[in-house]
């Protein structure tokens, strides 16, 4: 029986092969981008997951609010850096609450050196627990080696880099060309599921290096983040509820407390730029996780549009059928096995699809994907969800036409009825609304992005380089590379600094005569600069003056920008003196403010001390100068001053527009599903537009016999298609505005959400159905009357 379902579904399909191909490659669309974005959520879902009891993982971080708030008021600040003060206290009372806690300084690009053979890689400052908390795999030595202060781990990528084989334990290297380590361990390479999977070798923090850190005993001073293990059967709130207070007698400038966080949320939750849990990545997740519903809703739609469409013409071969002795339930299974092939058809084409196109998409998203081929749960929810859209499109017929009475129907007396094509008319504006938002929706995150690379940046971000400062002897003879570059002829001018110009990550709390309460818990970006440092970044100084070399004095001066000139609250600040660090600063100028963090979010204040800065020099080519040519030249000194290592450099451009990387990839993986939805749409569409067409191609003779022209027809079977879409726009219109408003108001500046945008979509989308009804509509009113009268 089941053979010969299969084999009469098989004769449909090439009966109607036009339907057929629309059916299968529309759902099968809709499949692969729901089983690409599957896969891609599943990823973003699993980082940070793949540690040995990473549900036991936790971060300390801090929490601030602004003195004098009521107690239970809103957190302000939510931050990973605490003060490395707190460690003392959690080894004397909490080993109840937390197996093991481990130190960790942010990851910076150091060189190791070998002989003659010298890297570049990333590390951090580590306390040896830091690895056993998250479960590294060891291939030779191990975690406890670092208790030796002098004793580092690397990756096995590493080893292999630096000593030609992953066997190094025992083996000897100089960081930054300088300190002597012997390798303890060699760790297996992370996952690209880890965050600390481009971490490549990790140094003891119980090295004398360390020791402003390790030694520091003030809450204020917020240098390095804090992990722990949780004890078996302690939840994170237990343990904040035991540590909450510990910082908060000792912090002068804000009242701060410690929250405990599960660190595999941490990816997906934490709002790095505003600090603090809410949307973070999630929010992207889930709006591509939004369209990949929606797109597959789509192509289901489409699927039973066009079976339930057709199945109207199959009601006299129902009546033969069951005539000749077929059984309703031998109806039902026939056209239920039709469907299920078809959507198993549209499986298979969507595999396919699919592992074609995830390298495309990897590189679209910036995340290696790869297919699940061997994960069971991956065959069984496919297989489950494309038998319930087989059964769902082919319940129609299986169950409405299965049940007509033979002799009614072999009499020519069944009719559709009225009302027998709304279902398809709400179906259709069900598809037309969602792929209207999916415009909307594209159109208003690019917006958001040109909204923000709009905004003036307070610099001349071209032609500049960052060369990080990886060895002393680049700060030893500064000032005699210096002159080396601009000799070269294809320098302008060089300076150092204590950050780059794309992150001013450090700030503390300054003070200065008439300071008032309120203003004790504001912090300023503190960025430490030579003389030279405003000439080569071409900032405009708006009051006083820039840093000089004529002046001998500059060290102890600082220049601050706009936003630090308004929150001082000075009429004229240049002239005030404000205290740092213990240490007092003359103000001499007033610059513009730069925009160097978040591009959604406010300027903050900034101020630029004139004490020189040791870990950045930034250099600015010549304008003209062919840029190959200069990085040429540019090297050949640096290897002549730094010889121990490897030129290493990156563009300020490059790294300023990596702040709009994550939006940039959603944007990009929306308009390309988005486009896809369309597509879905309008392959629907047009074979419902034939089917229509088909159905009255009698009525489209008489009408001509009559005297109607072409244009009169063609506007009477679009007119139909035309008004289902302007019902579309009234639906989606006015629910995309109120979803893309809650989405902006994650920024704390963006754009606005204008009228063009919904007009200039809703005309599209007129557009593009017109198109594609059109050719059914002209072929249909071009068809000779009499071929038509003849049709039935």
């Amino acid at each position: 029986m089941f053979k010969n379902y299969v084999i009469v579904a098989i004769r449909q399909l090439r009966k109607n092969r036009g339907y057929s191909f629309i059916n299968i490659f529309g759902l099968a669309t809709g499949m692969a981008i729901a089983l690409v974005i599957g896969i891609w959520t599943i990823g973003e879902h699993s980082v940070d997951k793949s540690y040995p009891d990473h549900d036991r993982i936790v971060e300390i971080m801090q929490a601030q609010r602004p003195l004098g708030a009521a107690p239970g008021s809103p957190i302000t600040y939510m931050g990973y850096t605490v003060s490395s003060a707190l460690k003392p206290y959690l080894q004397k009372g909490y080993n109840d609450i937390f197996d093991a806690t481990a130190m960790f300084t942010w990851p910076n690009d150091g060189l190791l050196v070998n002989g003659e053979k010298s890297i570049s890689r990333q590390g951090s400052w580590v306390e040896y627990t830091f690895p056993i908390i998250f479960g590294y795999h060891f291939l030779s030595g191990n975690a406890e080696s670092m208790r030796d202060p002098n004793t580092a781990l690397i990756s096995r990528s590493a080893a292999i880099a630096l000593f030609g084989s992953e066997n190094a334990v025992g083996r000897t290297f100089k960081y930054n060309n300088k300190t002597p380590f012997t390798v303890g361990g060699v760790y297996a390479d992370q996952p690209q599921t880890s965050s600390f999977h481009d971490i490549d070798y990790f140094i003891p923090m119980s090295n004398p290096l360390l020791n402003l850190l390790t030694s520091n005993t003030d809450f204020n001073n917020h240098g390095c983040r804090m992990f722990a293990r949780l004890a078996v059967n302690t939840t994170a709130e237990q343990a904040e509820a035991r540590i909450k207070d510990i910082c908060t007698p000792f912090v002068t400038h804000s009242i701060e407390t410690y929250t405990v966080l599960p660190f595999g949320d941490l990816y997906l939750h934490y709002d790095d730029s505003n600090g603090g849990i809410g949307e973070g990545r999630i929010g992207r997740v889930r709006l591509i996780g939004i369209i990949g519903v929606f797109v597959l809703l789509l192509a289901c739609i489409n699927f039973m549009n066009l079976s339930t469409a057709r199945s109207e013409q199959r009601a006299r071969e129902v009546g033969i059928r069951k005539t000749l002795g077929s059984l309703r339930g031998q109806l039902i299974g026939q056209f239920l096995a039709e469907s299920n092939l078809v959507a198993l058809l549209a499986f298979a084409i969507a595999i396919v699809l699919a592992a074609l196109s995830l390298p495309w998409f990897s590189s679209l998203s910036g995340k290696p994907m790869a297919m699940p081929w061997t994960s069971p749960g991956f065959w069984a929810i496919s297989l489950i969800f494309t038998g319930v859209t087989g059964i769902l499109a082919g319940s129609y017929p299986a169950f409405y036409l299965s049940g007509f009475r033979p002799v009614k129907v072999l009499k020519g007396a069944f009719k559709a009825g009225k009302g027998a094509g709304t279902p398809r008319q709400v179906l259709v504006v069900a598809q037309f609304s969602i792929s209207l938002a999916l415009i909307i929706g594209t159109t208003t995150v690019f917006r958001q992005i040109q909204f923000a690379k709009d905004r003036p940046v307070g610099y001349d971000r071209t032609s500049l380089i960052n060369v990080p400062i990886n060895t002393d002897s680049l700060d030893r003879h500064y000032e005699s590379l210096r002159t080396a570059l601009l000799n070269t002829g294809v320098v302008a001018n060089m300076a150092t600094s204590s950050t780059t110009m794309t992150s001013f990550s450090q700030n503390d709390w300054l003070e200065w005569a008439g300071m008032q309460e309120d203003q004790k818990n504001l912090t300023f970006r503190d960025i430490y600069v030579s003389a030279d440092f405003g000439a080569t970044v071409g900032w405009a100084v708006l009051q006083g003056r820039d840093f000089s070399r004529a002046f001998g004095t500059d060290s102890s001066s600082a220049i601050v920008n706009e936003e630090g000139a308004r929150i001082l609250g000075f009429k004229d600040p240049i002239g005030k003196i404000v205290k740092h660090e213990g240490k007092f600063y003359t103000i001499i100028g007033v610059t513009k403010n730069m925009l160097v963090n978040d591009p959604y979010d406010k300027i903050q204040p900034a101020i630029f001390l004139g004490d020189g800065g040791h870990n950045i020099q930034i250099i600015r080519i010549k304008p003209g100068a062919p840029v190959r040519t200069a990085l040429d030249k540019i090297e050949s000194v640096y290897k002549k001053f730094n010889p121990a290592s490897p030129f290493l450099y990156y563009f300020n451009d490059e790294a300023y527009e990596q702040k709009f990387l994550a939006e940039t990839q959603i944007g990009n993986l929306a308009t390309v599903f988005s486009g896809l939805a369309i597509l879905i749409s309008c392959l629907g569409l047009f074979g419902l537009a034939s089917f229509v067409a088909e159905q009255r191609t009698k009525e489209i003779g008489v009408r001509k016999v009559l005297g109607a022209r072409v244009v009169n027809l063609w506007a009477l079977l679009s007119g139909d298609f035309l008004k289902l879409v302007m019902l579309s726009c009234l639906v989606s219109m006015p629910l995309s505005y109120f979803f893309m408003s809650r989405w902006l108001e994650n920024y704390t500046l963006h754009t606005s959400l204008s009228l063009w945008i919904f007009v200039a979509a809703g005309a599209g989308m007129l557009s593009v159905t017109l198109a594609t009804v059109s050719y059914q509509a002209l072929k249909a009113a071009l068809m000779n009357p009499v071929t038509s009268l003849r049709s039935e």
